[in-house]
């Protein structure tokens, strides 16, 4: 008489990935799986799909992350020799020299031009465009940086200016929106900073195209898009993509959910699923800056067994050279340190200090980038 071996039972998965960012609020976990057949599903704000396959027969069990098929629009400014692509003709402040750069590598159809800045006697900014005959009938942008107050009257005289130069279409290039966090009133008196820095760049003059396109990445909450007027067009990015590239080269891809909760002025950290133990955890938030909701993530963690702990952020802002608290773990103390920690290149002064300094690591902007000003 023959006989049927049952199924195996289907085994726990812990959900992925750590975050406390808003652009990965919509994951739905599955509770269970079979190795030999599963799938996840990591729903995006922009609608992408990330599928997660298992490598089976390993313990712990590798899962590795696997991006949707290059956009068009991306596939050509990666790949092509710029004859069928639009042709950009890129500005950029000082500090976004070597971005500037890099995305221009990205595709011949993006000519960087130049900008002169320089300040009076009394210090107010004496700026000059460079051949801005030159750029009549041009697609046009400007990356931007505005990493402290002192310099985004001198980038907003420039991004007022370039629109009336007749140019075809104006796009800003603003990586990090450094009000994001003063979204909201909580109390009569409270000042939402967000508003007030959408509402300046909402009256940049629109060019001959039509509104100005403004790229910004993860941003911090997404009901900022409402705070732009009419006259620009928010086009809202996210460096998620680069993080989860990096991951499929890492031998262990295995996540976790953490929660950031505040209570007051009281930060609480909570595993919400999976278990940790044994496992290489990554912890994804949109930006960081003193980085202590990190640390307390990195404890929790390290308590329930993990392995390694890693952590990405899309911004980097480390006020104060913060990034000196977070070092690096070559092995066996996931408690006091980090086995990586991926940063974008949004905030250049932060590239700079921690330039071939372990853990950290920077995934650049560059292609999306570049991939966006072909929109």
């Amino acid at each position: 008489m023959s006989t049927t071996t049952p199924p195996s039972p289907p085994q726990r998965l812990a959900a992925l990935p750590c975050h406390t960012s808003n652009k990965l609020r919509n994951y739905t976990p599955i509770q269970s799986f079979n190795r030999k057949d599963f799938s996840i599903r990591c729903e995006f704000e922009n609608s992408q799909r990330w599928t997660v396959g298992c490598v089976s027969g390993t313990d712990p069990i590798h899962i590795i992350l696997k991006p949707p098929s290059i956009p068009m629009t991306s596939a050509a400014v990666l790949g092509s020799s710029g004859k069928n692509s639009k042709r950009v003709c890129l500005f950029y402040c000082n500090e976004m020299k070597d971005l500037a750069e890099r995305i221009a590598s990205q595709s011949d159809a993006i000519e960087l031009r130049n900008i002169t800045w320089r300040t009076f006697e009394d210090g107010f900014p004496n700026l000059f465009i460079s051949n801005a005959h030159g750029i009549r009938g041009q697609h046009v942008a400007f990356l931007a940086s505005f990493n402290s107050p002192g310099v985004i009257f001198e980038q907003l005289s420039v991004i007022y200016a370039l629109p009336k130069l007749f140019v075809s279409s104006f796009t800003l290039v603003l990586p990090f929106f450094p009000t994001g966090t003063s979204e909201r009133m909580e109390d009569e008196g409270d000042v939402a900073t967000a508003f007030t820095l959408a509402r300046i760049l909402s009256n940049t003059p629109v060019p001959r195209g039509g509104p100005t396109s403004l790229v910004i990445f993860d941003i911090h909450a997404l009901q900022e898009r409402f705070y732009f007027g009419d006259n620009i067009l928010p086009c809202f990015e996210s460096g998620i993509p680069l993080l989860l590239n990096r991951l499929q080269q890492l031998p262990d891809s295995d996540n976790i959910v953490c929660a950031k909760v505040r209570e007051g002025d009281q930060r609480i950290v909570r595993i919400k699923e999976g278990d940790p133990a044994g496992r290489h955890v990554v912890i994804v938030d949109d930006l960081v800056q003193s980085g202590g909701t990190l640390t307390e993530c990195q404890k929790v963690l390290a308590k329930h067994g993990a392995q390694k702990i890693s952590a990405y952020v899309t911004h980097g802002i480390f006020p104060n050279r913060s990034w000196q608290r977070f070092s690096h773990d070559k092995g066996g103390s996931p408690e006091n340190g980090m086995t990586y920690f991926w940063i974008t290149d949004s905030c250049p002064q932060t590239v700079k200090e921690v330039k071939d300094k372990k853990p950290f690591e920077v995934l650049s902007l560059a292609a999306p980038i570049a991939a966006a000003l072909q929109i």
